[in-house]
């Protein structure tokens, strides 16, 4: 049975006001006084109204996490799943409670914005893969709301956190490279994401390097799916490529299909990079070289900022950078030149 403050009161021989103060964590209490109440509440089961305990603390316990993409994106991508379930194991071990947002491209920008805002039942965001001029991002900033973003930073956004995208992406690329390919192609991600410009930055510095004249005809843009990588890899065949650098795993699975239809063999003749290293990149044929992605250290950290906004305390940093590095698979081979 779930007894109410009064009963726990009479059993640990205190007030309910007491018993109020300890359930919410606030001072001028013993510590033998708070013992002896929460002993009593764990003797009788009490479990506090969540709902009427916001209300007196003005903290919920509740973190929303925001995914301004579409809703089939959101769920056929693997990357998304992942990070959410890394945000959502985090939060749990600071025993808050995940609500989670979904964009809807039917939906007019200022309504989404104003359901999330509205809503007031969480104590915090975390916005992940905001596109540039993101319209929630303009209305945060203008708020008190705690909130961090996953990605590079923009919009005056006070914290983000984010992976190196432009340095592991030109590891990848200058791995190609040194393996001997000469016909290096990449596709891109949406170009009105940082993350995506961030990663052909970095296949840029690559040729850079290597001090190789950029073609404009070796590079694609994608969307981020498979799709995409597929459609981009038909047209990069006829370019003539050894290598092909993809700005996402499931871009680099089009592009693999892509090139088996066309009777070609990777890495044989064309050596095939990924980023992000999803759980298939390891089970594909041949399997994915690729950039992998610290998922689960991106959403304890970006949990861990938010916790220190929405409690006041100092920030170790307000602007993550987390190390992606290159796993060297099959899609590779060895190098085409002594």
């Amino acid at each position: 049975m779930n007894y109410g403050l009064q009963h726990i009161a009479k059993i640990a021989g205190v007030s309910k006001s007491t018993v109020s103060r300890v359930i919410n964590n606030q001072p001028n209490v013993s510590e033998i006084t708070r013992q002896r109440v929460l002993e009593a509440i764990h003797e009788s089961g009490y479990r506090p109204n969540e709902a009427a305990r916001a209300l007196v603390t003005h903290q919920t316990r509740v973190l929303s996490i925001v995914i301004p993409t579409a809703l089939s994106a959101t769920f056929t991508d693997p990357y998304f799943p992942a990070l959410v379930q890394s945000i959502s194991m985090a939060a749990n071990e600071r025993n808050y409670a995940i609500m989670l947002w979904v964009g809807n491209s039917a939906e007019e920008a200022d309504r989404y914005c104003d359901r999330i805002l509205n809503n007031g039942f969480f104590d915090g965001v975390i916005v992940a893969s905001a596109v540039d001029d993101d319209p929630l991002l303009k209305r945060l900033v203008q708020t008190e709301l705690p909130h961090v973003l996953i990605g590079p930073a923009q919009q005056q956004v006070l914290c983000n956190v984010d992976v190196d995208n432009r340095s592991a992406s030109c590891e990848a690329v200058t791995h190609l490279l040194n393996l001997g390919c000469r016909r290096v192609a990449t596709i891109t991600g949406p170009l009105h994401t940082g993350a995506a410009r961030a990663r052909l930055d970095g296949y840029l510095d690559a040729l850079k390097q290597a001090r190789m004249t950029v073609d404009e005809s070796l590079i694609q843009h994608g969307n981020f799916d498979e799709a995409s990588g597929y459609a981009a890899m038909k047209m990069l065949i006829e370019q003539h490529i050894d290598g092909v650098f993809c700005a996402s795993d499931m871009m680099a699975l089009g592009a693999l299909r892509a090139l088996l239809d066309s009777g070609l063999h990777v890495p044989d003749d064309v050596a095939l990079v990924g980023f992000d290293d999803m759980p298939f990149a390891a089970t594909t044929n041949p399997p994915l070289t690729t950039v992998h992605q610290p998922l689960a250290e991106l959403g304890s950290k970006a949990v861990n900022l938010l916790m220190s906004l929405i409690e006041g305390e100092p920030l170790p940093s307000k602007q993550m950078i987390l190390k992606a590095h290159l796993i060297v698979r099959s899609t590779c081979g060895t190098a085409k030149i002594a």
